[in-house]
C-alpha cells in the first residue's frame, strides 16, 4: 500500500491501493472500504478528520472486477491548539476584481455585479468611493478539519472562525493602481507570503500592472498561480484568448513555467499536490464571483494546498532567538501603543523583555510585550512564521516607525547604514548609475539611498546585473540573517 503524497504541519495526503512493481494496481470495492475505515480509525486515534479527495477506477489486467485506488486528506488540530495558517498575497491589475473575489470567499455570499461583496474589505472612504483598494487589508478563510469551508457566513466573527478552523488562508489585499506600487511592494516584502495569487480580467487579459505584479512575485521566488476573474462577462472565446495568452506569457525564457489550466475537481488536487512539489507549475482558475462558476475548485486548491516548511523547518526557526519585524503601528484605548508585524524567528510570550530599534541614533530600547493576539483572538505564545500584534502598554508610540524589529537582548543586534546588493535591473527609463536615488525594500526595510559604487561598471541598463553598495539617506537599519 502506497501511503503519504505529501506532508505539512498537522495534516498529509494518502493514496490507498495495493503496489504491484511500482505502481497502483487498486483494491476491490469491498477492501477500498475497509481500509477507508481502519483509516479513519487510525485517524481518530490521534484526534483527525479525514476526507476523500478523490477515487478513480483502474484497469488491472489479472483481475475482471473493478478497483479502485483513493485519496484522502487527513488533518488534525495541533495539540497546542494552534491552526496551521498559510498567507496569500493578492495581486493584479486595477478593477481585476481581487477585493470582490476576497470578499466572496470570505462572506460567503456572491457579488451583485456591482461590487457589493467588496465593501467590508475597504478601509478608507476614498476606496468605498472609487472600489479600488489602495492600503494592505488582511481577511481569513477557514477549513475545518473535515475540509469544510468555514468564513463570516452565518454571522461568525474572527474569533469563531479561528477557534473553528485546522487550516487557516490568510489573504493580503494588495493595491492594484500603479499609483499604489510602493504599497504592493511593501506588501510581497514585508509580509512574507507563501503564495500569490495573481488575479487577471478576463475581458481585458493582461493590461496595466499585471506583468510588473508577476515580475515582482517571481523575482521574491514566491510561488504563483491566477485566478481568470469576471468569466461571467465573456464569450467562451475571449476566455479562452486570454487564458492563452497567460499561457504564453508564463512560457517564455523569463518565466519558464508549466501554465495548468484547472477544470475539474481532480485538477484542483493534482495542481495542488504538484504546485509545491515543482516551482514550474502555475495553476490557472477561470471562475465568476457573480455567478460562482468554478468557485468551488479554488476552494478545494486552497483546502489541500500544504505549507512549504516541514515541522522540521518550523521547529529549527522557533529555536533560535527571538526577532519579530514591525509593519504596523497604532494607539489602542485602554490598551496603549500596539505593533503588528510577523515573528521571524523563535518564540514570543506574553510578559517577555526585548529591545526595539535601530531608532534614528542606531540604538536599540528596552521593553516588555503585553498581550498578544492573533486574527483577533488572545493568544499566548507567539511562534516564528506567525503574524500577530504585540501590546506594548505605556511604550511611546512616537519612537517606533515601520521597519524596526524586536529582537532578543541576548542577540547584541548589528546595524547598517550601507551595504552590499547583488542586482538585476528589470526595468529604468534611464541609465543607472552612481548617485542615482532609488527605493530599497528590504523585508519590512522601506527607506531612500543612494547608489554609492557599481562593481565593475559604470552604467546599468534595462536587463543588466550587478554588485552595487547602497547608503540610506535617513537613519541606519537592522537587516534579518538570511542563508
Amino acid at each position: 500500500m502506497k501511503w503519504r503524497l505529501q506532508e505539512g504541519r498537522g495534516e498529509a495526503v494518502y493514496q490507498i491501493g495495493v503496489e504491484d512493481n511500482g505502481l497502483l494496481v487498486g483494491l476491490t470495492e469491498a477492501d477500498m472500504k475497509a481500509s477507508l475505515n481502519t483509516l479513519k480509525k487510525m485517524a481518530e486515534k490521534v484526534g483527525a478528520d479525514i476526507t476523500l479527495l478523490r477515487e478513480r477506477e483502474v484497469d488491472y489486467d489479472s483481475d475482471r472486477n473493478t478497483r479502485k485506488i483513493a485519496e484522502v486528506l487527513v488533518r488534525k488540530v495541533p495539540d497546542d491548539q494552534q491552526f496551521l495558517d498559510l498567507r496569500v498575497a493578492v495581486l493584479g491589475n486595477v478593477d481585476s476584481g481581487k477585493s470582490t473575489l476576497l470578499g466572496v470567499l470570505t462572506q460567503g455570499e456572491l457579488d451583485n455585479g456591482r461590487g457589493r461583496a467588496r465593501l467590508n474589505l475597504f478601509r478608507h472612504l476614498h476606496e468605498i468611493q472609487t472600489g479600488r483598494t489602495s492600503s494592505i487589508s488582511f481577511e481569513i478563510l477557514g477549513f475545518n478539519s473535515k475540509g469544510e469551508v468555514v468564513n463570516y457566513s452565518e454571522s461568525r466573527t474572527a474569533e469563531e472562525i479561528c477557534e473553528s478552523s485546522s487550516k487557516m488562508i490568510t489573504f493580503i489585499d494588495l493595491a492594484g493602481h500603479h499609483k499604489y506600487l510602493k504599497t504592493t511592494i511593501f506588501g510581497l516584502t514585508s509580509y512574507c507570503p507563501d503564495f500569490a495569487m495573481l488575479v487577471v480580467s478576463a475581458n481585458t487579459g493582461i493590461a496595466g500592472t499585471t506583468r510588473e505584479h508577476l515580475g515582482l512575485a517571481m523575482a521574491l521566488k514566491v510561488p504563483i498561480f491566477i485566478v481568470v476573474s469576471k468569466v461571467d462577462l465573456c464569450s467562451r472565446g475571449t476566455v479562452e484568448r486570454t487564458v492563452r495568452q497567460l499561457e504564453r506569457v508564463l512560457k517564455q525564457p523569463g518565466c519558464n513555467k508549466v501554465p495548468m489550466v484547472v477544470l475539474n475537481p481532480d485538477d484542483a488536487v493534482t495542481a495542488a499536490q504538484q504546485f509545491t512539489q515543482s516551482t514550474c507549475i502555475t495553476p490557472i482558475f477561470t471562475l465568476s464571483s457573480v455567478s460562482g462558476k468554478s468557485l468551488d475548485l479554488l476552494k478545494v486548491f486552497l483546502n489541500i494546498l500544504p505549507p512549504l516548511s516541514n515541522s522540521k523547518e518550523q521547529e529549527e526557526l522557533m529555536q533560535q532567538l527571538t526577532e519579530f519585524q514591525v509593519d504596523e503601528i497604532y494607539s489602542v484605548p485602554d490598551v496603549g501603543t500596539v505593533v503588528g508585524g510577523t515573528l521571524y524567528s523563535g518564540v514570543c510570550r506574553e510578559g517577555e523583555r526585548l529591545v526595539v530599534g535601530p531608532t534614528d541614533e542606531g540604538c536599540f530600547l528596552r521593553l516588555k510585550v503585553g498581550s498578544i493576539q492573533r486574527n483577533r483572538s488572545a493568544c499566548r505564545v507567539l511562534r516564528a512564521g506567525q503574524a500577530a500584534t504585540l501590546a506594548l502598554g505605556n511604550f511611546e508610540r512616537s519612537l517606533l516607525r515601520k521597519g524596526m524589529v524586536m529582537v532578543s537582548p541576548k542577540m547584541n543586534p548589528t546595524i547598517c547604514c550601507q551595504f552590499e546588493a547583488a542586482i538585476v535591473l528589470l526595468f529604468h527609463a534611464k541609465t543607472f548609475r552612481r548617485g542615482s536615488q532609488v527605493t530599497i525594500h528590504v523585508g519590512n526595510v522601506r527607506q531612500t539611498a543612494t547608489v554609492e559604487c557599481l562593481h565593475g561598471k559604470d552604467e546599468l541598463r534595462t536587463g543588466e546585473r550587478a554588485v552595487v553598495r547602497f547608503h540610506f539617506i535617513k537613519h541606519p537599519e537592522y537587516f534579518f540573517a538570511t542563508d
